[in-house]
């Protein structure tokens, strides 16, 4: 630490330079500090234990759908409070881009997600109309809709009468009580019934079962006991929460974790050209002050140390500086992620993982320079030879 504020100052010896190098590696870290935290949640929520909502899904894949007959027998397992069948829809509003998860739905869903407020009337509208459909609050201020609006959706799974044209009415608009969910007011549902009796193929099959639980701490052992009902069948069932489930359909898109890996590889290979260009260069110009240092008894493990503090401390400097700001913009991505993430912070582990790339950046940029400046020849250095 004595020698810190050597280290401060021939970092700093051209500030332009440091401070363009400085913005890469904050720029680097916080594309590192936000993707790794999406990587992990998304490794996250595999474990029922303490999670009082549950989802069952078929084993093979979230696009096998399941006998409606299941939901009797899943509802009178022990443990089990309320059960609601749903199905993927898959639909877009006039134009392939205007994309957003709509599916079909059983009675009781506002019962099982108590945090989504809607009006009472248009709920009992919602049971009452068969083609009626809720948004949220987010998805109608997006495309202007409002209460008795027809709206249209292509099908893009699910044909109705030999079209895809599908039409519904909208009775009901409802909102998130948590402003940092505020991103599965995207949503559109419709009623399962028109779905199971519109559509020209599907019959009797739902996607998935949202079961309430009595007690969360029984999580694991009803889990099991719903997955035994089906255990060797041709629909055997995986329940998992929420979070796991929606990370699935994600991944029957993009397998996230090798997109995250290939980009920060990228970018950390790009880093470590550019750090490691400038600190040769800055150890270049300095080669007459390195000489003088050691004239006047600074040994070459000094001199070594010397130079690789500087590159250190140039890395860890700029990559707390892009952690940081990751952790404030982590919370509105997992906002608007619709519940598929779920985060208020960048993750210990991301920050662990972080601070030893830094280290290890900073070091690897930083030796050859280092070593060259520890076998700096003084005569050599100062006849500038």
């Amino acid at each position: 630490m004595k020698y810190l504020h050597l280290i401060w100052a021939a970092l700093f010896r051209s500030k332009t330079r440091t401070l363009l190098t400085l913005l890469s590696v904050v720029t680097a870290f916080l594309l590192f500090g936000m993707l790794d935290s999406v990587r992990l949640a998304f490794s996250a929520g595999t474990n029922v234990a303490g999670y009082d909502r549950l989802v069952v899904a078929s084993r093979l894949s979230i696009t096998q759908m399941l006998p409606i007959s299941l939901e009797a027998r899943i509802a009178a397992t022990p443990g089990v409070q309320k059960v609601v069948h749903m199905a993927w829809f898959g639909g877009v509003y006039r134009e392939q881009s205007n994309f957003f998860p709509s599916m079909s739905t059983g009675p009781g869903f506002f019962e099982l997600y108590p945090e989504y407020d809607i009006d009472p009337a248009q709920l009992q509208a919602f049971a009452a109309t068969r083609d009626g459909a809720v948004v949220g609050a987010a998805l109608a201020e997006r495309y202007g809709w409002k209460l008795g609006d027809v709206v249209p959706l292509q099908a893009t799974i699910f044909p109705t009468q030999g079209s895809n044209d599908w039409a519904f009415k909208l009775v009901g608009i409802f909102k998130v009580r948590d402003q940092k969910r505020r991103g599965e007011e995207n949503q559109f549902l419709f009623r399962w019934d028109y779905f199971d009796q519109a559509n020209d193929f599907v019959k009797n099959r739902v996607g998935w079962y949202m079961v309430k639980l009595e007690d969360p701490s029984r999580a694991t052992e009803v889990a099991r006991a719903i997955d035994a009902i089906s255990e060797n069948s041709d629909h055997e069932t995986k329940t998992q929460t929420e979070q796991a489930f929606n990370q699935a359909m994600v991944k029957q898109f993009a397998d996230i974790g090798l997109i995250v890996t290939a980009i920060m590889a990228a970018v950390f290979f790009t880093l470590l050209l550019l750090t490691g260009n400038t600190m040769a260069q800055a150890v270049r110009e300095r080669i007459p002050e390195l000489a003088v240092l050691k004239t006047i008894g600074f040994s070459n493990g000094s001199v070594l140390w010397l130079v690789l503090g500087e590159s250190v401390l140039l890395v860890v400097l700029g990559g707390v500086i892009g952690l940081l700001i990751a952790s404030f913009l982590i919370a509105g991505v997992a906002a608007a992620s619709g519940g598929m993430i779920q985060l208020d912070t960048v993750p210990a582990a991301t920050w662990l993982m972080g601070i030893g790339l830094m280290l290890a950046i900073g070091l690897a940029v930083g030796l050859l320079p280092a070593l060259r400046a520890m076998r700096l020849n003084i005569v050599d250095a100062l006849a500038g030879r």
